[in-house]
């Protein structure tokens, strides 16, 4: 049984369409049989009921381009140019195997001249020359189309694979021009051609309105557009006697990357221009594809080795046997050993466990933390390491912090403890310049412990930047008159010389804060003068600033220590220093007291060669 159009009412139109020697099968718009006949159902082997009102499952996945070429060419042909296209391929019989056939191909066009679809007349050939020919030269077709397609995805440059498409289009259809359009969002972007104005390069044009839109919305792959109106849609196009556009669109990840295009001026476009073009197109966006992803690979190590480089830790890859293959800034930084030594050779330090942390010295004072993880996919490893020397010292400083006020504090409550005991349980025993000694001796020892606490309070709430001030307007020489004049009575050892510029004007800041630090500056200077002499503190201006100076005679402190007596925890080298005693709390406090207040605070030796030390106090004046 076949099928047969309802519109055809001619009973003997009917009667040659089932009685036909040849096969003839009839599709509409959307590829749905609305012909099969008796003969198609002896040559292909389904029966009409099973075709008709579905695509026919007989043009190979090979020969779909050139299957597609041929119907839109038909679609775009001009009155007078044939209403015909006959070519020599094959198709598949329901057993599975090819069939050589000729087919000639119409358009099936309503009353008004509408197009409905397409109409094709099946010939059964035998192997002549026509066939052979024609085999020959799509072989050969194939062949080349091959060679270009290899060429392109040996090429992982985006911008040179775009251009080698596009040659490849002149090369393959004889086209006059062409080039190959990106997809930018709503605009399209010329980015590669061949055979226009260089200034074209780099065009835009609307995507919706162009003949690129319209054939995303066909759902079609391929398409032809002439006549000026159509041409004119293309900004581009400048091509004297351009008369034929073919599209191809490109693919990339399943969705429209750009679209390939061909323009005529000269030969006419038969279909297989067309299936070379989209045959090629297809094929562009796997070359793009590739390029795309390599570009991404070179983008990402790029983006992986700046990271690396502009670590601050050092870091270290190595493969499996252990050899170190990378080795950034930071490790030349830390390690003191250049790229150029290290590569090539084992780490030159010892390596953790995966996962575990190590902390290895490496050289005088300096110590690193060193982690390790593996590379899945190349089974190397990675090594990062970083200095944590101050950590260190840090933490041997906190050590000997808690050591020292142990210290401190067991001497003070020992005496306290002993002479509270003596008092209590001999009381009457004791004379009165007795007991007025010890309880004397217990305020002295409780007055020590007082200002023992009050450091342990003032240091925690400096390193938490808990330190409050209040800056405004004082009297600068009244506070030092102030400080100076509590210590003189202090030790009969010590001689405290005061000098003051007679104009010295008001400092901006907080006085309670500058008594204190005065005062833990004097204090250093009688603790570390443990033979006496003479103290001089001065007070000018300089500048836009105010100078306070104390100045001992005592021991002094180490070349390279002048800034590290100014951390916590810290007094100096140790050595003779230690037995002044003293939780290393003292500079660090009066350091963030002064910057607080917007002042500085520095050590450095006495002047003219003397012994000693000279602090230096700058406080600002006011706006």
């Amino acid at each position: 049984m076949s099928v047969v159009p309802h519109h055809v009412h001619d009973p003997i139109a009917r009667a040659v369409i089932q009685s036909a020697a040849d096969a003839i099968v009839a599709v509409d718009h959307r590829y749905r049989v609305t012909v099969w006949n008796p003969a198609a159902e002896r040559m292909f082997g389904w029966t009409a009921e099973e075709m008709v009102g579905r695509v026919a499952p007989i043009v190979p996945d090979e020969l779909q381009a050139e299957h597609n070429a041929v119907q839109e060419r038909l679609l775009t042909r001009r009155t007078g140019e044939g209403g015909q296209i006959s070519i020599a391929t094959r198709r598949f019989h329901r057993d599975g195997r090819l069939i050589d056939v000729r087919i000639d191909t119409s358009l099936l066009k309503d009353p008004d001249g509408g197009p409905l679809g397409w109409v094709g007349v099946y010939h059964p050939v035998e192997e002549d020359d026509v066939v052979q020919h024609h085999m020959a030269e799509r072989a050969r077709l194939v062949r080349r189309l091959n060679d270009i397609v290899a060429d392109l995805n040996a090429e992982l440059d985006l911008a040179t694979v775009l251009d080698r498409i596009t040659d490849a289009l002149i090369e393959l259809t004889g086209a006059d021009a062409g080039g190959f359009v990106r997809i930018d969002g709503d605009r399209l972007r010329l980015v590669s051609m061949s055979g226009l104005p260089e200034h074209l390069r780099g065009t835009t044009a609307d995507l919706r309105s162009s003949l690129v839109g319209e054939l995303l919305r066909s759902g079609k792959t391929v398409k032809l557009a002439t006549g000026e109106r159509r041409l004119g849609d293309l900004v581009w196009s400048e091509l004297p006697g351009l008369h034929t556009i073919a599209l191809g669109l490109s693919y990339l990840q399943n969705r429209p990357y750009g679209a390939l295009y061909a323009l005529f001026s000269g030969q006419k476009v038969g279909h297989t221009e067309l299936e070379l073009l989209e045959l090629l197109a297809g094929h562009a966006g796997v070359a793009v594809g590739n390029a795309v992803a390599y570009a991404e690979v070179v983008r990402q190590r790029a983006h992986e080795r700046a990271v690396i480089d502009s670590s601050a830790d050092g870091i270290a890859v190595l493969d499996r046997d252990l050899v170190v293959r990378q080795w950034n800034p930071a490790a030349h930084t830390l390690t003191g050993i250049p790229a150029g030594e290290a590569l090539g050779r084992p780490l030159p330090f010892a390596m953790p466990a995966l996962g575990e942390m190590l902390t290895i010295p490496w050289s005088e004072g300096v110590w690193l933390n060193v982690l390790a993880a593996e590379i899945e996919e190349t089974g190397g490893l990675v090594v990062d390491f970083r200095d944590v020397s101050e950590a260190k010292a840090l933490e041997e400083a906190k050590d000997l912090f808690l050591a020292t006020t142990s210290h401190e504090l067991r001497t003070p409550i020992t005496v306290v403890q002993g002479f509270s005991s003596t008092l209590v349980n001999r009381w009457d025993e004791l004379a009165d310049t007795d007991r007025r000694a010890a309880v004397a001796t217990i305020a002295e020892r409780a007055q020590s412990l007082g200002r023992l606490v009050e450091h342990l309070l003032l240091g925690a709430r400096a390193g938490a930047d808990e330190l409050t001030v209040t800056n405004e307007t004082f009297d600068l020489a009244r506070v030092i008159e102030g400080v100076v004049a509590g210590f003189r009575s202090l030790s009969s050892l010590h001689r405290v010389e005061l000098e003051i510029d007679p104009d010295l004007p008001q400092a901006r800041g907080d006085a309670m804060a500058t008594d204190i630090v005065l005062g833990q500056l004097l204090e250093n200077a009688f603790k570390y003068s443990p033979d006496g002499g003479t103290v001089r503190v001065s007070a000018y201006p300089e500048g836009g600033s105010l100078v306070i100076t104390v100045v001992d005679e005592g021991i002094g402190i180490a070349p390279g220590d002048h800034e590290r007596v100014f951390e916590r925890f810290v007094q100096g080298e140790a050595g003779d220093r230690r037995r002044f005693g003293g939780i290393g709390l003292g500079l660090y406090i009066v350091k963030r007291l002064t910057e607080a207040q917007g002042g500085t605070i520095k050590a450095g030796p006495a002047p003219h060669g003397a012994p000693g030390t000279c602090m230096t106090l700058t406080l600002t004046r006011p706006a």
